[in-house]
């Protein structure tokens, strides 16, 4: 059988991001193919990881009732940074593409996006979780208890391996479970906005909130991840807005005790700094998608047409 010539682009028309996987070879089967792969071998590895968490005394807490103690961090950031591989290898055993269509619409991470969503998360999501921090602590709901204790290794391991987590959980949650999703759907613009519902309520749930707001300010950051996908062309501007929100929640929580960062709003506490915290991020995305109309990045990929006799030119991704 003819097979096209080595770099010809997967796909005959460009597509967005979400319908990457709808290449030449499109079956309906092969995202389910990747999801129970994705399930089993991470299931393995997460367990594989636990266990020998157990057994040295430190176990993972994905509940994240225990996370400003370096050791129990360090295996619960490594449990789920298993998730990039095995999102990688679910792209090459059941679809039989590049693992960096897990990334982009270029098949590759835009490393050269990264400096620049970093500068605004910071800006935007990052001076808002401080001044909630400030506005928690004048209201007397929040309590500076002092560095926790071994918060030396805790801003190590938190600078260290915090980002791949994050990292982790976009290539999960926005990556192969958005794309999956969105690929069943043949209408892109449908598929996107079925995909960023039921995503975001699986990541609120991942994460265990306790109550109904948490469940809601997750359910809202994990809209916004999607919104920046979908403005983007790929992951890199969501995986530097939950690396820089998980960054500054755990360096505050290491320095000012774990009182101060909170997983979950505390019964009859104020909700101000929840919503703070929400309009960080909503400005995030505002700067987001005012940078797209200037920096125009690529959200559509490279495309050449294989279905007619005649072999016209690759278009570029756009």
């Amino acid at each position: 059988m003819w097979a096209p010539p080595p770099g010809t682009p997967p796909h005959d028309e460009p597509k967005p991001f979400l319908h990457a996987m709808r290449s030449r070879d499109w079956a309906w089967w092969r995202p389910a193919v990747g999801l129970l792969l994705l399930a089993v071998v991470f299931g393995v590895a997460g367990a594989v990881l636990g266990v020998v968490g157990i057994l040295t005394g430190i176990s993972p807490d994905l509940t994240m009732g225990d996370l400003t103690d370096p050791g129990v961090l360090l295996v619960t950031n490594a449990t789920l940074v298993v998730g990039i591989p095995v999102v990688w290898l679910a792209w090459a055993v059941a679809h039989g593409m590049r693992p960096g269509w897990s990334s982009s619409v270029l098949a590759r991470l835009r490393w050269r996006l990264l400096p620049r969503f970093t500068l605004l998360a910071f800006l935007s999501l990052g001076l808002a979780i401080g001044l909630a921090v400030v506005l928690d602590l004048a209201t007397g709901e929040g309590e500076v208890e002092g560095p926790v204790p071994g918060w030396g290794w805790l801003l190590v391991v938190v600078l260290l391996t915090t980002p791949l987590q994050s990292a982790a959980e976009e290539y999960l949650f926005r990556g192969y479970l958005s794309q999956a999703i969105a690929g069943w759907v043949r209408n892109p613009t449908v598929g996107a906005v079925l995909a960023a519902l039921i995503t975001a309520a699986l990541f609120s749930l991942a994460h265990l909130p306790p109550d109904l707001l948490t469940f809601l300010d997750r359910f809202a950051f994990a809209l916004a991840a999607s919104a920046v996908v979908w403005l983007t062309g790929g992951l890199e501007a969501a995986i530097v807005l939950h690396a820089v929100n998980n960054v500054v929640v755990f360096l505050l929580a290491a320095l000012l005790g774990g009182g101060v960062a909170t997983e979950s709003l505390p019964e009859g506490a104020s909700v101000f700094p929840l919503l703070i915290g929400l309009a960080g991020t909503a400005a995030y995305v505002a700067l987001v998608a005012r940078w797209r109309r200037r920096g125009k990045p690529e959200t559509r990929t490279a495309a050449q047409d294989l279905r007619e006799p005649f072999l016209p030119a690759p278009v570029p991704a756009a």
